[in-house]
């Protein structure tokens, strides 16, 4: 697992076991190899298959309670691919945690696990 700098400060450093899941709110498109179970899935306005949201916008692998994802050695791959620390991560983090987008509180954070 590698940290990626939000900044060139390293107490800022993001990496995928100090995130709090933000990118469990994206939609996931599933890709052919994609090994998801069927209950975790929905057909999108277009036909495609994607990963199943709540109603809350978090993703239905996404255990609540430990921000862990309950699938994750048959995650999708643009969930394996997703680049932690990139502009898109952290756009992500701004807009869901606007009082910490840089991800300070987040090293405070227990150790969640959710993506490579």
């Amino acid at each position: 697992m590698q940290n990626m700098n939000a900044t060139n400060d390293d107490s800022t450093a993001i990496s995928c076991a100090t995130c709090e899941a933000c990118c469990c709110r994206l939609e996931v498109l599933l890709m052919g190899d994609d090994d998801v179970p069927a209950k975790l899935t929905a057909q999108d306005q277009w036909g495609g298959w994607v990963m199943r949201r709540l109603s809350d916008g978090w993703c239905a692998a996404l255990d609540r309670s430990t921000l862990l994802c309950t699938i994750y050695a048959r995650r999708p791959a643009v969930c394996r691919e997703y680049p932690v620390g990139d502009y898109e991560c952290l756009g992500e983090r701004s807009r869901l945690l606007p009082d910490d987008p840089s991800g300070t509180r987040a090293t405070n954070n227990a150790a969640v696990v959710v993506c490579k």
